[in-house]
């Protein structure tokens, strides 16, 4: 599945990726492979994006929302950092 992360300011991350680990409004969830399509609100916390079963990639976010369909997932944050 293709993911983006994206701020005002900058594209953060974008790239095929296992799944996707996110900080909702009630509690995290995670989006992998094939997802039925979402919206959702995000609240401040970390995504984590599972590159592969092994790896993955970290941000801090403050916020914001996550739209899934067609097997690609657009992460639109008020403010993120890599860490």
């Amino acid at each position: 599945m293709n993911v983006e992360i994206l701020t005002p300011e900058k594209k953060l991350f974008s790239g095929e990726v296992y799944g996707i680990q996110l900080p909702g409004i009630t509690g995290l969830f995670e989006v992998l492979d094939k997802h039925a399509p979402l919206v959702s609100a995000l609240g401040k916390g970390n995504v984590k994006i599972l590159k592969d079963k092994n790896s993955f990639e970290n941000f801090s976010i403050q916020g914001g929302f996550v739209e899934v369909l067609d097997n690609k997932a657009t992460v639109l944050v008020e403010g993120a950092v890599a860490l």
